[in-house]
């Protein structure tokens, strides 16, 4: 007996979009340091600016902590995610694996906006470095991040947020990050079944879970595009099912971000909606102890 899904996808023919089911704000403005302004603001767009999050000693600590983390980790450790020339392109569970990020988590800028965006206690779903080095940094194609937590992670409603900390500028030419406002608002589903172990390649080049052309021409010509730009410390905060991307960076000046993924305790994981099995458990964590 198949169970009820609201958001299918991964299918094996075109439907419309679907209304999202679910508030974007779970919180009120009694409980954490956005003001009711910032509340409507990410309701209405699916997004947030931060600048600050991250100050003073941080950031080169932060910098070389990344250095470190490449340096002591495995070649074939798979948290350790290699753009197709061999650079790095992202280094997933850093919260594990070092115990300044893990700080970065708990920052009193950082753990209370979750808490309030999403309406009480909430836990890391995912966790990366993302880099992408001066000329060689390719980009991430459009999509919703909430399409593939719930075709292949199994997540079941759309109340997560991710929080992207810049470490280095984000320019407009350096392949900052593209946000389409108001897109989290409807659910775009996607065709072509999930392969195997796809995220052996997705991670460096998704193909599977992306919107097709059509789509997304009419959700920018209906919402437009926004970019994620400023200093290093800033943060983006964006809802689960806002579409995104960025460019590659044919510039000389690189960008790095800390990227965190809260998910509320009360939607944690299930099987697949639409993958044979889940993915691994450093890309999807499968234990919802709140952050303490």
């Amino acid at each position: 007996m198949s169970r009820p899904d609201p958001y299918p996808t991964r299918l094996d023919h075109a439907i419309e979009p679907i209304p999202r089911h679910e508030p974007t704000v779970w919180g009120g403005e009694t409980d954490g340091p956005l003001t009711q302004n910032h509340l409507d603001g990410f309701s209405e767009y699916g997004y947030l600016v931060a600048p600050g999050t991250v100050v003073g000693d941080w950031l080169p600590l932060l910098r070389h902590e990344i250095d470190r983390l490449a340096a002591d980790l495995d070649a074939d450790d798979p948290r350790l995610i290699r753009e197709p020339g061999g650079t790095i392109r992202s280094i997933f569970e850093p919260h594990l694996l070092s115990d300044l990020v893990a700080q970065v988590v708990r920052l009193d800028s950082v753990l209370p906006v979750a808490r309030q965006l999403l309406g009480g206690d909430v836990y890391i779903h995912q966790a990366r470095i993302n880099l992408m080095p001066g000329f060689t940094g390719t980009g991430f194609y459009w999509h919703s991040d909430f399409e593939t937590w719930h075709a292949e992670d199994g997540m079941p409603a759309i109340r997560a947020v991710s929080c992207s900390i810049a470490l280095t500028h984000n320019y407009p030419y350096n392949g900052s990050l593209m946000v389409i406002p108001g897109s989290h608002q409807t659910f775009y589903p996607c065709v072509g079944a999930t392969p195997t172990d796809n995220h052996d390649t997705s991670l460096v080049a998704q193909n599977i879970g992306v919107p097709d052309q059509t789509t997304l021409t009419k959700a920018v010509d209906q919402y437009g595009i926004h970019q994620f730009t400023g200093a290093p410390g800033g943060a983006l905060w964006f809802d689960a099912n806002l579409l995104h991307g960025s460019g590659s960076n044919i510039t000389p000046l690189p960008r790095s971000n800390v990227f965190l993924v809260f998910n509320s305790v009360d939607n944690s994981l299930v099987e697949p909606f639409a993958a044979p099995r889940p993915r691994p458990e450093y890309l999807a964590a499968r234990c919802a102890r709140p952050v303490a």
